[in-house]
C-alpha cells in the first residue's frame, strides 16, 4: 500500500493511494485554509466509520444477515484538551429483520477485522459502540 500527498494550492493537498483514486485535504476558512476538503484528522474519523460500515457489510453476508438501511456515525472526542482522539463513539443503524443477537454478533466479529479500528485501539482510544435497529417505513 502505498499514498502520495502533493500541496496543490495554499494548505490544500491531493492524496493518492496508487490505485487511481485521490482525495482532497484542507482547513477550515477559519484556521487558514480555503475549505476545499476534510481534514486529515478528520479523515481518520472517516476512515474508521467507513471502516465499520465495510467490514460489517462483509461478515453480514456470509452470515446472510439482510439489511435495507446501514448507516454508522462516528464521533470523536478531544477529553481535556488532548491534541488527538481520545474517545470515539459509533453508533450501527440498521434497518434488518435478523434479530438483535445476530447483528451484535456480527458487530462483535466486525470490531475485531476492522483494520482501523485496530489502530484506534493500539493507540489507547477508547471505543464505545451501539446498535439502533431501525424500524421499515
Amino acid at each position: 500500500m502505498k499514498a502520495t500527498t502533493t500541496c496543490t494550492k495554499g494548505l490544500t493537498s491531493v492524496i493518492t493511494n496508487h490505485r487511481d483514486h485521490e482525495v482532497t485535504i484542507d482547513l477550515p476558512e477559519a484556521k487558514g485554509g480555503d475549505n476545499l476538503g476534510a481534514t486529515a484528522f478528520e479523515l481518520c474519523l472517516m476512515s474508521y466509520s467507513g471502516c465499520i460500515n465495510t467490514i460489517f457489510n462483509l461478515i453480514a453476508g456470509k452470515m446472510r444477515i439482510e439489511f435495507e438501511v446501514l448507516e454508522v456515525e462516528t464521533i470523536g472526542l478531544q477529553k481535556d484538551g488532548a491534541a488527538t482522539f481520545t474517545d470515539v463513539e459509533i453508533e450501527l443503524r440498521i434497518d434488518s429483520e435478523a434479530s438483535e443477537e445476530k447483528i451484535q454478533k456480527c458487530l462483535e466479529k466486525t470490531i475485531k477485522l476492522c483494520p482501523v479500528g485496530v489502530l484506534f485501539h493500539q493507540a489507547g482510544v477508547k471505543t464505545t459502540y451501539v446498535i439502533k435497529k431501525l424500524e421499515s417505513v
